[in-house]
């Protein structure tokens, strides 16, 4: 919840099924597989999932249901935990910062605990093959404590084939039933767990349909305050915030409304300079970072106001201009800065300089620690959201052009004179305008860097980016004169 502003937000209320268990039992491979992509980072060292990685699935209608056939399936939201008792590195309990990674141990069983009390249904994986261990007693203790024993499903996992059966059955002494035999791996009791999934939810109400919801990625150099506005906005501890950086490695979606609309905040993991990764985990955690930013519709682009813009602020600054995407600059932690020493106007004009080909991107100063600037934050990326979605009428994109051409256009050193045959818009997010020309290669450069700005002061993209697409006119084959010489 904005608790300076005049704007509510809420997480959005979907049934949630909670995936717990102790490191190493395959929480985040069943994750991928009843989400049917990879979500979360699998890795066989402890410790890999630290806060909570959420998605949205359909699980579908169970086969036997009768009448089966009129009943819409199941939206569920899924959530990953980390691993309850281990929570190491690669290289061990130290990072490569030297932080002692033991100081994360109670922010990740705080997550976990935080996702068992909300869940509808918990699922407690064990490991059929390695048998029953000690921190599966601890887990299932915890369960119990909690009063949670009737939203338990045991699960184990690891059930390759039927030869494993046997061995699973170990589960039931745990005292939560017979457990269910799955393989995250190859998919065995995949259908028999999803039938009991949606079974186990079938009396929850259904949550009424919603327009579209507009997906925001949190983006930034590690410490930016990427988790930190995350919670601030849901106004609970949602993800793990630390001074230790890469505390977040997957990249968590969560959910909000606001008024009558929906949008999806991801959290990803902090950049830094791929040399400095530290083994295939960050190498992993980068790569999904990359996949967030590909399928927001709009980025908040957070940066340190008490640091200096970096290499790596730079290189995040042209991926989002590689790929498109309309972006709030966030200058984060702004109640630090003393203001007789750098005013918001000079601070302006250093992004300007140091973040360049981001100028046409709107700019908040917040501090997501004191909850300072969220509604405008909010506010405008909804804006870039409609920005980018709007569509031009083709007349007038034409008639624009041919003014832009008429007061300036470019011209070869040989005095060729552009000319503009036919301008309008394909697609939108992004706006992409496709112009046929007669010569693409006197548009392309400084001159298309020119028209960009001006078509951003006529049309209705001021603020996000546009992408223009040259081509020349076709002439007619000549096998295609002859046969319409024939047609006539």
């Amino acid at each position: 919840m904005f608790r300076t502003s005049t704007y509510n937000t809420r997480l959005m209320s979907l049934p949630t099924v909670a995936i717990v268990g102790r490191p190493n039992v395959g929480k985040s491979s069943l994750l991928n597989r009843l989400a049917r992509k990879r979500v979360s980072i699998v890795d066989p060292t402890p410790g890999v999932t630290r806060d909570r990685v959420a998605v949205i699935i359909d699980i579908d209608v169970p086969l036997d249901i009768e009448d089966g056939e009129g009943i819409e399936p199941r939206m569920i939201e899924l959530v990953d935990t980390g691993g309850w008792g281990i929570y190491t590195t690669e290289a061990g309990r130290f990072d490569d910062a030297g932080h002692d990674l033991a100081a994360l141990r109670s922010d990740i069983e705080q997550q976990i605990k935080a996702a068992m009390e909300q869940a509808n249904l918990i699922l407690f994986l064990i490991d059929a093959q390695s048998g029953l261990m000690p921190l599966d007693e601890i887990v299932a203790d915890l369960l119990r404590k909690n009063s949670l024993e009737e939203r338990v499903l045991c699960v184990a996992n690891k059930t390759d084939s039927d030869s494993w059966e046997a061995h699973a059955m170990e589960a039931a002494s745990l005292g939560f039933g017979t457990p269910t035999c799955v393989s995250a791996k190859n998919g065995y009791g995949g259908s028999e767990l999803s039938d009991l999934i949606w079974t186990r939810l079938a009396d929850l109400p259904s949550l009424p349909e919603r327009d579209a919801e507009m997906k925001v990625a949190i983006v930034g150099k590690r410490n930016a305050g990427k988790s930190t506005l995350i919670n601030s906005l849901a106004g609970e501890e949602r993800c793990i915030v630390s001074e230790i950086a890469g505390t977040t490695r997957d990249s968590l979606d969560v959910r909000f409304e606001m008024k009558d609309r929906a949008f999806l905040a991801i959290d990803t993991a902090g950049l830094r300079r791929r040399k400095s990764f530290d083994g295939s985990i960050d190498y992993y955690a980068y790569h999904r970072m990359l996949q967030s930013i590909r399928r927001a519709d709009v980025v908040c682009f957070l940066v340190d106001a008490t640091r200096p813009i970096s290499k790596v602020d730079q290189k995040l600054g042209q991926e989002l201009q590689r790929q498109f995407k309309p972006t709030v600059i966030v200058v984060n932690k702004w109640d630090l800065v003393d203001e007789s020493k750098a005013n918001p106007e000079d601070f302006l004009d250093y992004l300007t300089r140091e973040l360049r080909g981001l100028d046409f991107a709107p700019i908040v100063f917040a501090s997501a620690e004191e909850n300072q600037g969220l509604e405008e934050i909010v506010s405008m990326a909804f804006n870039l959201y409609e920005q980018a979605g709007h569509h031009e009428a083709t007349s007038r994109i034409n008639s624009i052009v041919e003014a832009i051409l008429k007061k300036r256009g470019p011209s070869s050193r040989l005095g060729t004179q552009a000319k503009l045959l036919y301008a309008s818009q394909v697609a939108s997010r992004p706006p992409t305008i496709a112009l046929v020309v007669n010569q693409p290669q006197l548009f392309r450069g400084r001159y298309e860097r020119y028209l960009l700005n001006r078509l951003r002061e006529e049309l209705p993209f001021s603020e996000v980016p546009i992408r223009l697409v040259f081509s020349k006119r076709k002439r007619m084959a000549l096998q295609d004169l002859k046969e319409g010489k024939n047609r006539s």
